[in-house]
């Protein structure tokens, strides 16, 4: 069962997110914030980070910064799902930072995020096997 970090500090939509993911198969672990990110990543060992770049304390590029830092989170596939249009965000540092879709919340249905989910997922687990 794969595993995804969730980091969304509105917790409505933490737990919509959680419910319908965890129905998809998926084992969830959430964090508000990008110190308890980062302290979950460790212990949880996510395969897909999903999150919010409009966070309290570090913003989410300074988290996304944090993560690669770490020889062993470098690959982890990370999916943005913020109220940041794309239109306003420079996606030449995305790509850098290794980010692999960017799905702005309000054109973004639950299904489509879960749809983009499961195209990084279940490949891998496909390759995997």
């Amino acid at each position: 069962m794969s595993q995804i970090l969730l980091i969304e500090p509105d917790i409505v939509l933490a737990n919509i997110y959680t419910k319908a993911l965890t129905h998809e198969g998926y084992r969830v672990v959430v964090a508000g914030d990008a110190q308890a990110a980062i302290s979950l990543a460790d212990k949880s060992k996510p395969d897909l980070i999903i999150m919010e770049i409009q966070l309290v304390s570090h913003n989410g590029i300074e988290f996304i910064y944090e993560l690669r830092s770490y020889p062993e989170w470098q690959d982890i596939p990370i999916i943005i799902q913020s109220l940041v249009p794309v239109s306003e965000f420079n996606t030449k540092i995305t790509d850098y930072l290794g980010v692999i879709s960017y799905l702005y919340k309000s054109t973004t249905s639950l299904f489509k995020l879960i749809n983009e989910v499961n195209n990084q997922i279940k490949p891998s687990l496909l390759t995997a096997g």
